[in-house]
């Protein structure tokens, strides 16, 4: 009978494990709930469909997104695969035509000839080999077995999802396409700027801090780190009459060419899809409400006839407390061959979500291959990154995304440029041999030198050591 592994959730990171596992000759299935039922958050019935942001970060290597994609795609990342091919300009970012990438993972994976697609909702944890990648939107009956058989309690946050605008609303009068002098790197004119003078930004401030918002559930209340993944902007507002100014709208780096200076506040604007038609506010992931979210946003110099093709709005994410349930290879510690990915597991980001996926179909084949599962170095980006989600301190646990800081500091001092190619050489490194010695297929060329070499001469040189 031929061996069959059930991978739960049509997202990121389930798309991610049943490529991985499919390609390592395992018979997958595939279950997507939509459309039979639908979440709040989405809006096609595609597979990996984004739900926030359409930019997946930065490409530099010596940048912890950057390295996390390098490793990825030496690795045979499907999903970086299709963003490649459905990217749009943004810069050292890779930021995606949402639909068109959509549309190259659900065509993938309808084609792999081990996979198959079920559109059906699973209610109940299967007793064969299974990966639960559910993700932040895991139904209720779903999260109620999960929870019935792990005995964990779990915990719930939100994401706000960023306001999308029609770019010939945009009133290119005032605003202006231009890159910020500090990040060489990007390619110039990438991103569309809405300047403000003190007056404006004051006036905006304002009407934003005191704009009604969707009313909080009593352990929403309660809950002292509430929003800390995916902060609304209202909410980073109130932090402060500056708080904006020194985040998503800091003005360092632009020059607006009405009047020669710096803006006192800026909006930046980022292409949403390859026909440039629609842009995203960056970093303005909102819960006002409907009804005065158009209102506000038009307060913005650029944006006062502003078409907004899709509103801010909030939907429900849950995530286990992994550092008491799983080993860092994705498996639980109840049994060997149940296994979770993706952001349900505390990973933040995009790119995080699809690598948890990748290393879970990935394990899972190798154990019904009789095989081991692996476990990265702790030293490379995504296995520092598993290994935090499943070894923090369970009674204050987080969800994390990519960053060097879960790296040891290196013994020998060096500035932080330095440090974070340092930490690029040795992790590319590692990984390689990791591969090596484990018998995984590593692309070494596409890990190494095809990611952002022109970009940053950084990367050449790591491309070339070793």
């Amino acid at each position: 009978m031929k061996k069959s592994l059930t991978v739960i959730g049509g997202g990121l990171a389930g798309t991610e494990a049943a490529w991985q596992s499919a390609e390592r000759g395992i018979h997958t299935k595939l279950y997507e709930m939509r459309p039979t039922r639908t979440t709040p958050a989405h809006a096609t019935n595609n597979l990996a469909e984004l739900v926030c942001s359409n930019s997946l970060g930065s490409m530099n290597v010596t940048k912890a997104p950057g390295l996390l994609k390098a490793e990825m795609r030496g690795l045979g990342s499907l999903l970086l695969r299709c963003a490649t091919e459905s990217a749009v300009p943004a810069g050292s970012s890779l930021a995606v035509d949402r639909d068109i990438f959509a549309e190259k993972v659900t065509d993938a994976i309808e084609r792999h000839p081990n996979i198959e697609l079920i559109r059906e909702e699973v209610t109940h944890i299967p007793d064969t080999p299974t990966i639960i990648a559910t993700g932040p939107l895991t139904s209720a009956d779903l999260a109620q077995q999960i929870a019935s058989q792990t005995g964990q309690n779990y915990l719930y946050f939100y994401d706000a999802l960023c306001p999308i605008v029609a770019h010939d609303s945009i009133d290119m009068d005032i605003a202006f396409r231009q890159s910020r002098h500090d990040e060489g790197e990007m390619v110039e004119g990438d991103y569309i700027n809405c300047p403000m003078t003190k007056a404006e930004y004051l006036r905006f401030y304002q009407a934003l801090i005191s704009a009604e918002t969707a009313a909080l559930r009593d352990f929403e209340k309660e809950d002292a780190h509430f929003f800390e993944g995916c902060m609304p902007v209202e909410v980073l507002a109130k932090r402060g009459e500056d708080a904006l100014r020194f985040g998503p709208m800091r003005p360092v780096g632009l020059t607006d060419p009405r009047t020669g200076k710096r803006p006192y506040a800026v909006v930046q604007l980022r292409q949403d899809n390859i026909a440039g038609s629609l842009f995203n506010l960056v970093g303005f992931q909102t819960n006002l409400r409907w009804g005065v979210q158009s209102e506000v946003l038009r307060l913005i110099p650029g944006l006062q006839s502003a078409e907004f093709v899709r509103m801010g709005t909030m939907h429900r994410n849950t995530y286990i407390n992994s550092p008491q349930l799983l080993h860092a290879t994705m498996q639980t510690r109840l049994r060997s061959d149940l296994f979770f990915a993706g952001q349900i597991v505390g990973v933040e980001g995009y790119v995080g979500n699809a690598g948890t996926g990748l290393l879970a179909g990935m394990n899972a084949a190798r154990l019904m291959n009789g095989q081991h599962p692996v476990i990265l170095p702790a030293n490379t980006m995504l296995g520092a990154l598993c290994h935090y989600v499943t070894h923090a301190e369970a009674k204050t646990f987080q969800p994390m995304k990519a960053n060097f800081g879960l790296f040891p500091v290196p013994q020998q001092r060096m500035g932080k440029k330095d440090r974070y190619a340092w930490y690029a050489e040795k992790g590319l490194t590692s990984l390689r041999r990791w591969a090596r010695d484990h018998e995984v297929r590593y692309d070494r060329r596409i890990a190494e030198q095809d990611l952002n070499a022109q970009a940053d001469p950084t990367a050449k040189q790591i491309a070339e050591a070793g």
